[in-house]
């Protein structure tokens, strides 16, 4: 092959159920995979008012061991690891480069012999690159083709539970984990539901989701999973940040550890430049009440300067059009969270708010 857009696409170990359920496959990240199987509209709202599952086999999941591991992630990971005080439990951080742009986000596990770093499907190679450069400490770092299921919804777990025979997932605290033999069941997702994710061999994938689709969980696909997210106000690795945006622009602030001060993670140094000369945009919620979508890439004209669409979609739960946007830092009043979008020319009113949208399926911004 002369490039890599002419490899052939990868497939999951669930893709004969894909192409069974009649769904319409896609290119993404290498891997053709389901943007819907019918209805993007119908999944949403399955999980929004019951349970979905997707098949996120395509998710890069690394296990770290050995004496040097914790001293590798301290490093690689902008967010502590040392919090990671117990088996099981689970923290949501970025990978920076040295100038503190964001190489991936990514969720780090606590196990009981090293950690479980799961990575976005696209970022794949430059995560196991970076992992390897870094690794100065002698870690070991094994890749694991594994697969991976997000059951999602209000009666995920319910059902979840009957389908695996695991029981009492409720009582694990949100953002931890649980194994059991080959499997890890972890109480995380995209969604802004209560559920889980679960990463099992790939040759009991399929038992697996058939058992689900049997209960009634619905399948869906990557159209849904991006409404859901956006809805939940996640961020979208390659939209709404990458290697040339930090976390401070990029409502990712949260995520990183500067204490202790001793703890030289790769980017602080450029990030606490970036805090002493001021930080200049944000990312921050967009809604569009008027009718038109929003999406990545239009114009954003503030009372302080312009910004951009850098994700949109028309929220089914909501009934409009709302967005993630990276605008200059300005106050809180209410005339400076007036703003315009141009679509397609023209200019329409929106306004600023603070994300998530949704929550339980219920609109949380003011």
């Amino acid at each position: 092959m002369d490039s890599a857009s002419d490899a052939p696409l990868l497939c999951t170990p669930l893709h004969p159920a894909h192409v069974a359920a009649g769904a319409r496959l896609v290119p993404f990240a290498g891997w053709e995979m389901p943007l819907h199987y019918g209805s993007q509209l119908a999944e949403h709202h399955a999980v929004r008012s019951g349970s979905g599952v997707f098949d996120v086999s395509h998710m890069a999941i690394f296990d770290l061991s050995g004496a040097g591991a914790t001293s590798l992630l301290e490093r690689v990971v902008a967010n502590n690891v040392a919090r990671l005080d117990g088996v099981g439990k689970a923290l949501y951080g970025v990978a920076l480069n040295e100038q503190g742009g964001v190489i991936d986000d990514l969720i780090v596990y606590r196990r009981a012999e090293g950690y479980r770093v799961v990575s976005n499907a696209g970022t794949r190679a430059r995560v196991r690159e970076w992992l390897a450069a870094c690794n100065s400490s002698g870690a070991t770092i094994a890749e694991q083709p594994l697969a991976m299921l997000a059951v999602q919804g209000p009666r995920a777990l319910q059902l979840f539970e009957q389908a695996a025979d695991w029981a009492d997932l409720g009582s694990l605290p949100s953002f931890s984990a649980a194994e059991r033999g080959s499997w890890m069941v972890a109480r995380t997702g995209y969604t802004g539901e209560d559920g889980c994710e679960v990463m099992l061999p790939g040759d009991e994938a399929m038992a697996l989701w058939n058992e689900l689709l049997r209960l009634g969980v619905t399948p869906v696909g990557l159209g849904a999973r991006d409404t859901l997210r956006l809805e939940a106000g996640l961020n979208l690795y390659g939209q709404d940040m990458d290697e040339s945006t930090s976390p401070l622009v990029s409502n990712l602030g949260w995520t990183i550890a500067w204490k202790p001060a001793e703890r030289q993670f790769i980017g602080r140094a450029a990030l606490e430049a970036e805090r002493a000369r001021g930080v200049g945009e944000r990312l921050t919620g967009l809604v569009m009440e008027a009718r038109g979508v929003l999406r990545h890439g239009q114009p954003v004209r503030t009372a302080v300067g312009m910004g951009v669409v850098t994700s949109g979609i028309f929220s089914p739960t909501l009934g409009y059009s709302i967005a993630l946007a990276r605008v200059p830092q300005n106050g809180s009043s209410p005339a400076e969270q007036q703003c315009e979008v141009e679509i397609r020319g023209k200019w329409h009113p929106a306004r600023l708010v603070k994300p998530p949208f949704v929550r339980s399926g219920q609109r949380v911004f003011e």
